[in-house]
């Protein structure tokens, strides 16, 4: 009897994550690619951000998806990538400029900030070199990388794979080149991150066995 008794308390307890997860719909909180992509984390499930700068509902998701990161499963990698509609090219060439000269950590979050908080339009080569100054870092190095052919080709890439993925609204994420979902897709930021748990899980249970 007392066997019993734990087992129905143990099927209680796990009761609700297991509604939680089939509380999860394909096509509805996530779709399937028809297409696949390869991605660029090796053994780990890569998840991947399609964002941009300029966007309120990227800027807003950004606290709630820091602290989502420093539990991030140790078998996953997170990976941005800008999104390249035309008017987003700038801010794409910025994201791709920064991480080559190793200061997103520093500017990231700070530039995200500043255009949303202070309302700056950083939409040009000047404007962001000026941003870049004032954080104490080089804007001579800034604009010698933000035009780079290395910067360039970085942000063609982006570009591909915005269209290989039809990445039409940001932010967007994309779990190991197979999976995506959103936060409009998925009802909110904070469900989002649950579909993002349940799509790691789900992805490295299909990854093939080495």
């Amino acid at each position: 009897m007392k066997r019993l008794i734990r087992m129905f308390c143990v099927g209680l307890l796990l009761l609700p994550a297991a509604a939680r997860a089939a509380a999860i719909e394909e096509g509805r909180h996530y779709q399937e690619l028809p297409f696949p992509q390869a991605v660029e984390t090796g053994a780990k499930i890569e998840v991947r951000e399609f964002f941009w700068y300029g966007c309120p509902h990227c800027y807003s998701l950004e606290p709630v998806l820091s602290r989502w990161l420093k539990k991030l499963s140790k078998n996953a990698q997170f990976v941005r990538t800008p999104g390249t509609a035309p008017r987003w090219m700038t801010h794409a060439q910025a994201f791709y400029a920064f991480e080559s000269l190793g200061v997103t950590a520093k500017v990231h979050e700070v530039f995200f900030g500043a255009v949303h908080e202070k309302r700056r339009a950083l939409d040009n080569e000047n404007a962001i070199a000026d941003f870049i100054a004032e954080q104490g870092l080089s804007a001579k190095d800034f604009r010698q990388v933000f035009n780079s052919f290395g910067v360039s080709l970085r942000v063609e890439r982006a570009k591909k794979l915005n269209q290989d993925l039809n990445i039409a609204s940001v932010p967007t994420f994309v779990v190991d080149g197979r999976y995506l979902t959103s936060p409009g897709a998925a009802g909110g930021d904070e469900q989002m991150l649950k579909v993002l748990d349940f799509l790691i899980a789900k992805s490295a249970r299909e990854r093939p066995r080495r």
